[in-house]
């Protein structure tokens, strides 16, 4: 959190003390008129509701999902339909201006096709978009709807929103305004406009809790619509930084995104949305695994989004193999590359028989689901053949090259970073590391101690060096490495489990070997002295302060509860891809903060967009209050209230020097 600065003195003493912002100040408005005016112009905007933030987390490539809820804004537009007109019109009706206000041009081109007068189903339409889209925009100033606005209806829209259609002049002139838009043929476009300006306005800013990649089909469409987005931030989460090390070329990185990938069936972001050419990996398993049936490596899911080079679930099944083998050897090599990560007991392929029949683990053998290993020596298991090499460079060199991937990787570093606090909210994806006595646990980091707000800083700057061209060679190569620890170390603040068993879940049957033992965060998270000591450690304050986490999926269905620590804690993690959704039973959560206070959505499956557009379905939600305030919060509760205070602070002391002639008002 900021330091309170301290406050402005009307005093010479004071002039003289803050006489450098003054003077820039001065520059900026030039004399007391326009000083006062910029006072009045913050205090006014200190005094509207506080806007909407929205938290999400753990999207996984569930695209079509993450838009509808932003275009919904968690339920929040449809809220203020039913506020607005509940009474008059039906549920259907409701469901169907909400339908059109989310997917603007495919709903109104099929109601061009069915609607018999579509003049006057114009003309209602309009009249009830303008009073939802005042609705929404009653909390922002002029100024902020404006640049909301596109620009080539931005001066009808403020006409109608800024126009009470009272008195026999005021209809007339409101009449003609709608009747002039729908004769010229401009009714479609300028509904979607207004469609897409509530939809900005409904969240005043997003915040994303961390692992935007994998499972999914649209982790690439996500980012898309991320860097198309206005005010939004992402606190990385260990599928992230997994895609931020293939980006960065680390090999091993590289190997797990294509494996997962592979595991669920699902290439469209490796191969539309990135580019990345797998025709050498497909051509490689063929000849390496051509005969084997790679049972255990058949995918989770059928490939009904499979890319067009992945014909059938035989070569899935190979390519998973192929580039899971490889990935073993990677990671076994890093291992010994960097003892000082104690992780050699996930060396996995040296722990094999060699007649790969058996593995030993923590002094117990287990039988082996698989034994075909055409391309380990079991006298040198982690060194790559001639042909793993080859197709590793390759694959490497498509995913440094892929400018898509890069430009989406940035938008990581320029929107987010491990942990952010905002109006009293401690944002992070997984967890900060504990000791078992519940205090902060600390890990090396490049040869230092550290803890708590120091270790997620530490690790934040870590992260940047890799992609840093003007640090040395060394730092940044072991930032590279260090990327497949953030993925899945055991200290890592980002994963913080005891091991990633995805070896055992391949190769043995042995059910209490696939056992990820959770760091001590997540068994003392329901603590609340634990809440606010890790609270206090990162400097967050207020009477209602909380710490918000993903990472871990919430089983709803078994009766867990998102809220944890008597409040201070919620994870947000429900489970937005469709592989968790026999486990939690649900199929994600949101948090909504608005004027009046914290709202936790939780979400059934979404159907379909086709379903949304044509029948007006929208996704089940259920709300659970969190904490409501005891007063609408205004701006001036907020951090960016704090803000404009300050400068409100700095203007009128501006003004007083101008009074006792400090500084010159030209």
């Amino acid at each position: 959190m900021k330091q309170k600065k301290s406050p402005i003195q009307l005093t010479p003493a004071g002039v003289e003390a803050n006489r450098r912002v003054l003077e820039l100040l001065h520059q900026k408005f030039g004399g007391a008129s326009a000083a006062g005016t910029e006072i009045i112009n913050l205090e006014a905007i200190l005094n509207l509701p506080k806007g909407t933030e929205h938290f999400v987390a753990d999207l996984h490539g569930e695209v079509d999902a993450f838009r509808h809820i932003i275009k919904n804004a968690s339920g929040n537009i449809k809220r203020k339909v039913q506020e607005l007109f509940g009474s008059t019109l039906s549920a259907n009706d409701i469901a169907q201006l909400c339908s059109l206000i989310y997917y603007p041009e495919q709903k109104l081109k099929i109601i061009a096709e069915e609607e018999p007068d579509t003049e006057n189903f114009y003309k209602i339409t309009l009249h009830r978009l303008v009073s939802v889209l005042q609705s929404v925009s009653s909390k922002y100033t002029r100024s902020k709807v404006r640049k909301a606005l596109p620009k080539e209806y931005s001066y009808i829209i403020e006409e109608l929103l800024h126009e009470t259609p009272s008195g026999e002049s005021k209809q007339a002139y409101y009449a003609r305004i709608v009747e002039t838009i729908i004769s010229i043929g401009q009714a479609r476009d300028f509904i979607s406009a207004i469609c897409n300006v509530i939809q900005t306005l409904s969240i005043d800013r997003l915040h994303i809790l961390g692992d935007i990649y994998d499972r999914g089909p649209g982790a690439h469409l996500i980012m898309d619509t991320l860097s198309g987005y206005s005010d939004f931030d992402i606190q990385w989460g260990n599928h992230d930084a997994l895609w931020m090390g293939a980006a960065a070329g680390n090999d091993a990185c590289i190997a797990n995104t294509l494996r997962i990938a592979l595991r669920y069936a699902d290439t469209v972001t490796i191969e539309e949305g990135y580019g990345i050419n797998l025709l050498p990996l497909a051509t490689f398993a063929m000849d390496v695994y051509g005969d084997d049936p790679c049972t255990v490596f058949a995918p989770k899911f059928a490939p009904d989004s499979a890319g067009d080079n992945v014909k059938s679930l035989s070569l899935i099944a190979q390519m998973h193999k192929a580039i899971s083998v490889i990935q073993f050897k990677l990671e076994g090599a890093l291992i010994s590359k960097h003892p000082e990560w104690n992780m050699e007991n996930r060396k996995l392929l040296a722990a094999m028989s060699p007649d790969f029949s058996t593995v030993t683990i923590n002094g117990k053998e287990y039988p082996m689901l698989d034994s075909n290993f055409p391309t380990i020596d079991p006298s040198d298991p982690f060194r790559l053949t001639e042909g793993e090499e080859e197709l590793l460079s390759k694959l490497h060199r498509s995913f440094v090259i892929s400018d898509r991937l890069q430009r989406h990787i940035n938008i990581f570093f320029e929107h987010g970073c491990i942990y952010k606090i905002t109006n009293s909210n401690l944002m992070f994806h997984a967890s900060v590391p504990l000791n078992e006595d519940g205090s902060l646990k600390s890990i090396n980091l490049m040869g230092q101690p550290l803890k708590g707000q120091q270790l997620l800083k530490g690790l934040g700057r870590l992260m940047r060096l890799a992609f840093d061209p003007d640090v040395d060679e060394e730092k940044r190569n072991y930032a590279r490495d260090y990327y497949w620890y953030v993925w899945c170390g055991p200290d890592s603040p980002l994963f913080d489990k005891s091991a990633m068993t995805t070896f055992e879940r391949y190769f043995i049957a042995d059910k209490s070997t696939h056992h990820e033992e959770k760091g001590n965060y997540y068994h003392m998270r329901d603590n609340e002295a634990v809440c606010d000591m890790i609270l206090d450690e990162f400097g967050v304050t207020g009477s209602h302060r909380h710490i918000i986490n993903g990472h871990v999926p919430v089983k709803a269905s078994k009766g867990e509860s998102p809220i944890k620590g008597n409040g201070k804690l919620m994870v947000i993690d429900g489970g937005f891809s469709k592989a968790y959704h026999n486990t939690t039973g649900i199929a994600g959560y949101t948090l909504v903060y608005h004027s009046q206070g914290l709202v936790l959505v939780q979400h059934q499956p979404f159907e379909s967009v086709d379903d949304a557009i044509r029948r007006g379905t929208d996704i089940v939600s259920t709300t659970q209050l969190v904490e409501m305030s005891d007063h609408r919060m205004r701006v001036r509760d907020t951090d960016k209230g704090r803000e404009l205070q300050e400068q409100i602070d700095e203007l009128r002391q501006l003004l007083y020097a101008y009074r006792i002639g400090a500084i010159g008002s030209r």
